[in-house]
């Protein structure tokens, strides 16, 4: 049970970071983009629904990491670590 509580709270923090770091990274991501664009002749707008996608995929791929490490955490034995020390 106490495993199950740090393992949700690893990945929870682990949300948060990402979280803080996509709200941080989209204003400036947007500017530089935007600034990028204005030199071609045929440009695109940036929409909302792209930086959605690329903050869900960060998000998916923390907690992808977060859940493999986790397994491999819970699946290894102890003593091939405590060998190696």
């Amino acid at each position: 049970m106490n495993y199950t509580l740090k393992k949700q709270n690893t990945a929870i923090d682990f949300v948060k970071l990402v979280g803080i770091s996509f709200l941080v990274a989209c204003p400036v991501a947007w500017w530089v983009v935007n600034k990028w664009l204005e030199d071609f002749a045929y440009r695109i707008d940036i929409q909302w629904w792209m930086f959605a996608v690329a903050g869900l995929a960060a998000v998916t791929i923390a907690l992808l990491t977060v859940s493999w490490q986790a397994i491999r955490a819970a699946i290894a034995n102890p003593v091939e670590s405590l060998r190696d020390e």
